[in-house]
């Protein structure tokens, strides 16, 4: 029997909304309103490029030269960025998800996370997504199952589309006030700074043109309810946000800039709400403990404009 490269194909529908999700990685493969692309997708007889719409955990973005102390132990991870040497996204993207619970406009997915070399723990994983009159809306809950305490964190990786274009010519509003600098060559954390007067302060709605951004940001506004939102349009007034609670105090942004691969570069803006910054395994920064029995739950959604 012949299997897809991108493993099972789940697809969704609500009005004018459907998405597809591939099982492996819980991937949001495909998310469209009224046939208009809000995401870069990719087919489900491919092989899922660059992280496309990945459900991170139980890390987001790079554990520095994959090595981390916890609780007194050092840990070496597998090195699956190897130009930079970093171990990246986690360790689910490529796992096989089971169908939990599903229905027309739903869908819940679940894995386990079983202990190995660098991260001996054992979580469960369930993902969910479900589509409404206000878009899709997907969940990450992680649960240990393991006897000792875990470090923790999730987020997604959508590339998002605001319509004809590449992202030079798009507008974009990132409401954060702290941008974290990194190395030009590796990538590794440098400090936070302020955005005021940089190239990274989107706080106001601005054409993105060749700005190259590949940072995490946070000092995030948020409405009322605990809700930080990233814009992305053309000039024509379509577009897309990305939205998230307050779980993630972090978002990452690339313009997904490719030298090696000009025909697919910056088609697409990447935005990641995250739980924690880059290398949190070894800063702390609002890493989360997960103690055993414990649960943690990030949610985040994406509508069109």
């Amino acid at each position: 029997m012949t299997r897809a490269l991108s493993g099972r194909n789940i697809t969704l529908q609500h009005g004018d909304y459907a998405a597809s999700i591939a099982s492996i990685g819980a991937t949001l493969r495909e998310l469209t309103f009224a046939g208009r692309n809000l995401v870069v997708p990719f087919a489900e007889s491919e092989m899922r490029p660059a992280y496309r719409g990945a459900t991170l955990v139980p890390w987001p973005n790079r554990v520095v030269d994959g090595r981390y102390v916890w609780e007194g132990t050092e840990q070496q991870l597998p090195l699956t960025e190897p130009g930079r040497g970093h171990a990246l996204h986690g360790l689910g993207a490529w796992l096989e998800y089971g169908i939990l619970e599903q229905s027309e406009a739903a869908v819940t997915l679940g894995t386990a996370m079983v202990a190995q070399d660098g991260y001996p723990f054992t979580l469960d994983i369930a993902v969910t997504f479900r589509l409404d009159d206000e878009g899709l809306h997907s969940s990450v809950t992680a649960t240990n199952r393991g006897t000792s305490a875990a470090p923790f964190g999730t987020g997604p990786h959508p590339y998002l589309v605001a319509g004809a274009g590449r992202v030079d010519e798009w507008k974009a509003t990132v409401p954060a006030a702290s941008v974290l600098t990194v190395t030009d060559d590796r990538l590794i954390p440098t400090g936070l700074e302020p955005v005021e007067g940089t190239q990274f302060d989107f706080r106001e709605q601005r054409v993105i043109g060749d700005t190259f951004i590949d940072h995490a940001f946070t000092g995030l506004a948020r409405d009322a309810d605990g809700i930080a939102e990233v814009t992305v349009r053309t000039n024509d007034g379509t577009g897309v946000v990305m939205s998230w609670d307050a779980a993630c105090p972090w978002v990452q942004v690339h313009t997904a800039d490719r030298d090696d691969a000009p025909e697919i570069s910056r088609i697409g803006l990447a935005v990641e709400p995250m739980t924690c910054p880059p290398d949190a395994f070894n800063s702390g920064t609002d890493l989360i403990t997960l103690d055993p029995d414990a649960q943690a739950t990030a949610s985040w959604s994406i509508r069109a404009l």
